[in-house]
């Protein structure tokens, strides 16, 4: 594989940089749709701290094998730890952890702001693709993460070995000479990768039965709102280029998502006012105007009802986080 030349991201009117791979611009340069790199390496291109930044048609994967990492993911901030620091040796001031989760999975969809503070000597992997690729495996192996819109943690536990052993593999076969086999293997382990998180992050009742159908209209409707969520359509608009009905397309959302239809909507606004409200100065009214609110009273009480405080107060509160004891940049 070419190395790869460090550039600048990209910005639109946030403070958030926007990148391709992270430290590398926003031009996908290299030759495969998925980009796989060591939690190591971040010591010696990061100084273990991976800043606050997005990707606007990237999915990440972060598998923590060993040590502990603090993830901020839309300004939300938690510490994940496995059951052992990685050598045995644990933080300064700390007894060694003796039992536990055995790793975490970091799944980050397109267009959430991440963040990563690795503890020294953490170890796992950070896995980049395009949704040119998510995509089509998705519809493959009937899953609906290529529509999801919020990050998902999942906690691997001793019989999770599998996991960390696919993780393994697929980092072998990536550093690999290229071969007319490498392809597809990639894919084959990418593939049985996803297949584990959404049954680990999928309600169980949804795994029942045949959901094929039901799996590609939910995840057409995460996409058409991801695309018009500003456009303040009703559900019916929705359906309609699903070609299901409301009420379909209604308990579809409740059998795979928990939640109604409307909720989704709703929770895409709030999602994205959280986001301005965090990352950037603009005034409140524009951000109401920008998600679709031509009353600005009537965004404030949307908001409140949803998020339970009004944007003022969340702003106020909810400045762009930054862990104890962490400095800003990489």
């Amino acid at each position: 594989m070419e190395p790869l030349t460090p550039a600048p991201p990209a910005h639109d009117h946030t403070a958030i940089p926007i990148y391709k791979l992270y430290g590398y611009g926003n031009v996908w340069t290299t030759a495969d749709p998925l980009y796989c790199e060591t939690i190591a390496a971040q010591e010696k291109l990061h100084n273990w701290h991976v800043t606050a930044h997005k990707h606007m048609d990237l999915f990440q994967i972060l598998c923590l094998e060993s040590g502990s990492v603090t993830v901020v993911l839309d300004g939300q901030a938690r510490t994940l730890t496995t059951h052992a620091d990685p050598g045995g040796q644990a933080a300064a001031g700390h007894p060694p952890l003796t039992s536990g989760p055995h790793g975490h999975l970091i799944a980050v969809p397109r267009q959430v702001v991440h963040e990563f503070i690795f503890q020294p000597g953490a170890s796992g992997y950070i896995l980049t693709l395009t949704y040119a690729l998510l995509q089509p495996l998705c519809e493959r192996h009937e899953l609906s993460l290529s529509g999801a819109t919020r990050p998902a943690i999942l906690t691997l536990d001793a019989q999770d070995a599998q996991v960390i052993a696919l993780f393994h593999a697929l980092d072998d076969e990536y550093r690999s000479l290229p071969t007319p086999q490498r392809g597809p293997l990639l894919e084959a382990l990418l593939g049985i990768i996803l297949v584990w998180i959404q049954r680990r992050h999928q309600p169980a009742d949804a795994a029942a039965g045949d959901i094929q159908a039901s799996v590609r209209h939910l995840d057409k409707y995460m996409q058409l709102i991801e695309s018009h969520y500003a456009g303040q359509h009703q559900v019916a608009w929705y359906a309609r280029r699903i070609g299901v009905t409301p009420a379909h397309l209604n308990s579809i959302a409740q059998a795979l998502a928990g939640k109604t239809a409307l909720q989704l909507i709703h929770e895409r606004l709030v999602l994205e006012a959280r986001r301005e409200l965090i990352y950037t100065t603009r005034p409140i009214s524009t951000i109401a105007d920008t998600l679709g609110f031509a009353d600005p009273g009537y965004f404030t009480r949307f908001f409140k009802r949803l998020a339970g405080q009004a944007p003022k107060d969340f702003r106020r509160n909810r400045k762009a986080p930054q862990p104890p004891g962490q400095t800003t940049g990489s």
